[in-house]
């Protein structure tokens, strides 16, 4: 783990730190699994961000400002997250075209998660696709 970022999830209260390593080693086993190349890991704005060749960049974290949720955000200038509402709109909740929220206090929508971060790390070969090729 990249120095800084694992500073930075020590910050982090115990549960929010076990759901962002859980949304952390989805992205990597993604990237493994669709061999997707080398996952570049770095602090953004103050926030764990991964991005690979292929995909949109993503970040995740925990805000003391809503304490009971936690986020994966997404580039705004792309189609993600409007992808992400048509196909998980009932499932998933959105703040605007940049994040999905995911509360604390329930387990992480796996199926769901891991379908939007395979879309975001593949994005560049998707993103002329009607819904992402979805």
């Amino acid at each position: 783990m990249n120095k800084e970022v694992k500073e930075r999830f020590d910050e982090y209260p115990e549960n929010a730190r076990i759901r962002l390593e859980e949304l952390r080693n989805l992205v990597f086993q993604i990237a493994s699994d669709s061999e997707l190349g080398e996952v570049d890991e770095t602090l953004k704005w103050g926030e764990p961000s991964y991005s690979v060749k292929t995909g949109s960049p993503l970040r995740m974290d925990w805000k003391l400002k809503s304490p009971e949720n936690y986020y994966l955000y997404f580039n705004c200038q792309t189609k993600l997250v409007d992808t992400f509402q048509e196909l998980y709109g009932a499932e998933l909740e959105f703040q605007g075209n940049r994040a999905i929220v995911m509360p604390l206090s329930k387990p992480l929508p796996e199926t769901a998660i891991k379908s939007c971060l395979e879309l975001a790390l593949t994005y560049q070969q998707r993103k002329h696709l009607p819904l992402l090729g979805v």
